[in-house]
């Protein structure tokens, strides 16, 4: 499902971080070496039928590198 978030992401959480990312070699081959965090959040998330709805999301990050893997998690 293709999405784009709309406006800012609130409550974000760090769930994971370094050896404890269970993707963290895939992370590292694609996009480089990094301190990777897995975070989530809230945000209104505007889906491809036009709709406009609020969702968790869970995405990966590092410094210098960015947000990569965004998925939505649960609508609310």
């Amino acid at each position: 499902m293709r999405f784009e978030i709309v406006g800012e992401i609130q409550d974000i959480e760090t769930i994971a971080s370094g050896r404890g990312i269970r993707v963290l070699a895939k992370l590292q081959k694609q996009h480089g070496r990094g301190r990777w965090y897995k975070r989530k959040g809230f945000a209104e998330v505007l889906l491809e039928s036009g709709e406009i709805v609020q969702a968790e999301v869970h995405w990966y990050e590092a410094a210098g590198i960015g947000r990569r893997g965004m998925k939505i998690k649960r609508f609310l």
